[in-house]
C-alpha cells in the first residue's frame, strides 16, 4: 500500500450527498481511473429527491453502481430503462451522448433511500471517438462467489474472483469488485503486476498486507507494485477492489468531457451545442417515465448545466 486517501463528503449536482476520494487538486486522477463517488447513503424526505436532467458525456465511461434504490435513465440514443438494486450499468459514452437520470414519482413523492456508486474510467485515445454502448447487468445475474471457509464473499462488476468471471465486457483491462468480509475473514487479491491498484473502503475496516495497514470506512487505499495482497477484517467490513490498465496519456478534462487536448475539448463542447450528440425525445422519455414507474435516483457527477461555456483551459 502506497497511500490512503480519506474522502470527502459534499453535495452535488442539485444537493445529493455524496463522498469522493478522488479526484481532488492533490489527487486529479488514478489513471485508469477519472472519477470515484459514493453517492449516500442518503434517506430522503417527501419532496426532497433530486436527479441528473439531460447532459452530454464524451471520451469516458460511467459505471453506476446501485446498492439501494433504483435509477431511471434516458439517452440520445434512445436508450432508456431501470437500474434497480444491486444491478450495474457501464455507460461507455465514447464519441457523445447526451443522458439523463432522474429520480421516479414515487421517491419524489414518498421519499427513500438511496446508496450506491459511480465510477468514470478513462478511454485511451484510439477508443475517444468509440460508439457509445450500454451493458445493464440486473442484481440476479451479476456473478458473485464465496470463499471456501464462508467469511469473504464477493461480487464480480468487472474482472475475476473465486474462481467466477465477470458478465461485463470492458474496452480495457479493468477490475470492479464488491467484498464482503464477515470477522476474522481474510481474502487474497491476485492482481495483474500492470494493473494499477486501489480498494475503497464503506463499512468497518480493513487491514491491507503483509504489514496489516489500516483502512478505514470512508478511506481509499492506494496499491503499489505486485500482483497479490492479502485484506482482513477483524470485525468484518465491505470494500470495492478497483484496478485498470493505466493509459499513460494526457488527460484534458472539463466537466462531462475527457480528452486528450484542448482542441478536442471545444469541439466536444462545439458538438454538443451544435446538436451533434442529439437531444432525449420527448417520446423515449415519456416512454422511459411509463416503462419505470417506481424508480429512485442516482445521478451521474458529470457537469449539471446542459449548456457548459467553452473551456478555458485542460484541468
Amino acid at each position: 500500500m502506497t497511500r490512503v486517501i480519506t474522502s470527502h463528503r459534499q453535495t452535488e449536482g442539485a444537493g445529493f450527498v455524496v463522498r469522493r476520494p478522488f479526484p481532488t487538486v492533490a489527487v486529479p486522477h488514478l489513471d485508469p481511473f477519472l472519477l470515484l463517488d459514493e453517492m449516500g447513503p442518503v434517506d430522503y424526505a417527501p419532496g426532497e429527491a433530486v436527479g441528473a436532467p439531460d447532459h452530454p458525456h464524451r471520451g469516458f465511461e460511467t459505471v453506476t453502481y446501485v446498492l439501494e434504490g433504483e435509477t431511471e435513465h434516458a439517452d440520445s440514443a434512445g436508450h432508456r430503462g431501470t437500474i434497480g438494486p444491486g444491478a450495474v450499468q457501464w455507460m461507455t459514452a465514447g464519441a457523445g451522448i447526451v443522458h439523463s437520470e432522474m429520480p421516479s414519482r414515487t421517491i419524489q413523492t414518498e421519499g427513500g433511500r438511496v446508496h450506491g456508486f459511480q465510477l468514470w474510467v478513462n478511454l485511451p485515445a484510439r477508443l475517444k471517438m468509440t460508439t457509445p454502448r450500454y451493458q445493464e447487468i440486473v442484481a440476479a445475474h451479476v456473478p458473485e462467489a464465496t470463499s471456501h471457509d464462508g467469511l469473504a464473499h464477493v461480487r464480480v462488476i468487472a474482472g475475476h474472483a473465486l474462481g467466477v468471471d465477470a458478465a461485463i465486457d470492458t474496452h480495457i483491462p479493468i477490475v470492479y469488485q464488491d467484498w464482503t468480509l464477515r470477522p476474522r475473514g481474510t481474502t487474497h487479491l491476485d492482481l495483474a503486476d500492470d494493473l494499477a491498484a486501489m480498494l475503497y473502503v464503506f463499512s468497518g475496516a480493513v487491514e491491507v498486507g503483509a504489514d496489516a495497514h489500516r483502512v478505514v470506512d470512508g478511506q481509499l487505499a492506494v496499491l503499489g507494485a505486485g500482483d497479490h495482497v492479502s485484506v482482513t477484517s477483524p470485525d468484518g467490513a465491505r470494500f470495492l477492489v478497483l484496478a485498470g490498465t493505466p493509459t499513460g496519456e494526457p488527460v484534458a478534462r472539463y466537466g462531462p468531457f475527457v480528452m486528450n487536448t484542448q482542441a478536442e475539448l471545444e469541439q466536444a463542447v462545439d458538438d454538443f451545442r451544435s446538436g451533434r450528440m442529439g437531444r432525449i425525445t420527448h417520446t423515449a422519455r415519456r416512454a422511459s417515465t411509463l416503462t419505470n414507474a417506481s424508480v429512485a435516483p442516482v445521478t451521474t457527477l458529470a457537469d449539471r448545466s446542459t449548456e457548459p461555456p467553452p473551456p478555458s483551459r485542460p484541468s
